[in-house]
């Protein structure tokens, strides 16, 4: 059973779906035996049921083992479960530090992260220098997998789609490392289409899920539940916009939400956020910009919200970057205000998309996706 201080650990946070990326010790863990003693390991069964269960949820998974890296790899080829990792960190380094370099290529903060280990000086080395991360026996995964933590309220066509999104992200920085020229030169052969359009029923789970999971590029760190949001794409006072980018190696998904409150001569952008995934391929400030241009065509001011969170400084450098600028503060709670006199387009190496209106069938249509449990 796990030791006291992890139960410590593992009961801090019970918060619903924050755990993203789970990082799997192999030896006595994935599978029983020690590789490079015995060849002939097995996976756990039940390990292996997890995994893919989690999987289809849209949480994904990756790897921090002490063994043999080429050896480690090709006995999960053998057992077909090599495409279940992302970026798996198996050599002779601290697992801090594996885990470390986990979070920095999905871009996904500590706090996201479970580790599961069978031996206590593993699971103590993680909780002592990332103490973020929640840390779990390998012994216990049958109780503690089944925990809010691991389920997402919602589980929608996205989240089973989420491992091969990240999986083309890895290869679009690992191409973006390799390319000899300018950024921008990059970013035009991505052939990249970045739609904005009115938020569906069917979106909406989704959208859920933005509110929950975004947090560096979210402006007020707000979420919304399914309800609120349908409320508000029904308000004829508030325009709900959802944002979705593909280029050459397939979909990002929907990757963007925005909520503007138009009831009066002072439009007010309650919510902007944007799925960290994006953050490096330079249209952080697309969905920003066509807002800035509906007011303006409106004849309307801007304000948008902003609370500072923490986490959220990149956020706060966008909205600087469109020419907002403080009109009041309280606290850690600011509004600010546009400048829309003098617009930027859209960088050219993105072909924009806007959708005006969203047909009545679809509107109605029943939402996409699957409960994946209550609070």
């Amino acid at each position: 059973m796990t030791e006291p201080g992890a139960v410590a650990v593992l009961a801090e946070k019970p918060v619903q779906g924050r755990i993203k990326c789970v990082v799997w010790d192999l030896d006595n863990t994935l599978w029983d035996g020690v590789l490079l003693e015995d060849a002939q390991v097995t996976p756990r069964p039940h390990v292996v049921e997890h995994i893919r269960r989690l999987d289809r949820m849209g949480v994904l998974h990756s790897i921090a083992s002490k063994n043999d890296p080429d050896t480690a790899l090709a006995k999960l080829r053998e057992l077909g479960l090599e495409e279940l990792f992302l970026y798996p960190q198996i050599g002779w380094n601290a697992k801090s530090d594996s885990v470390r370099h986990i979070a920095k290529a999905l871009n996904l903060g500590l706090d996201a992260f479970a580790f599961v280990d069978d031996q206590p000086f593993e699971r103590e080395e993680v909780a002592s220098v990332v103490p973020e991360v929640m840390c779990v026996d390998a012994a216990d995964v049958d109780e503690v997998l089944l925990r809010p933590e691991f389920r997402p309220r919602f589980v929608t066509d996205e989240s089973a789609q989420r491992r091969a999104m990240y999986r083309a992200q890895l290869t679009r920085d690992e191409m973006a490392r390799d390319f000899v020229g300018t950024n921008e030169e990059f970013l035009a052969g991505l052939g990249m289409r970045f739609t904005i359009a009115p938020a569906r029923r069917a979106d909406l789970q989704r959208a859920e899920e933005l509110t929950l999971r975004t947090n560096q590029l979210n402006s007020t760190g707000r979420t919304y539940s399914y309800d609120e949001l349908d409320e508000l794409r029904r308000s004829p006072d508030h325009l709900l916009l959802v944002a979705s980018l593909t280029d050459r190696f397939g979909s990002y998904g929907k990757i963007g939400l925005a909520l503007v409150e138009r009831s009066g001569p002072v439009w007010h952008l309650r919510m902007l956020l944007m799925s960290c995934r994006v953050m490096s391929r330079g249209v952080g400030m697309v969905l920003l910009n066509h807002i800035m241009r509906l007011a303006r065509d409106a004849g309307a001011a801007l304000h948008a919200d902003f609370v500072e969170t923490g986490r959220n400084r990149m956020m706060q450098i966008t909205y600087a970057f469109s020419g907002f600028t403080e009109v009041s503060r309280d606290g850690d709670r600011v509004v600010l205000g546009a400048d829309l006199t003098n617009l930027q387009d859209p960088p050219p190496y993105v072909d924009l998309e806007i959708v005006d209106a969203v047909s009545g069938a679809d509107d109605d249509a029943p939402a996409t996706g699957v409960d994946g449990g209550d609070d």
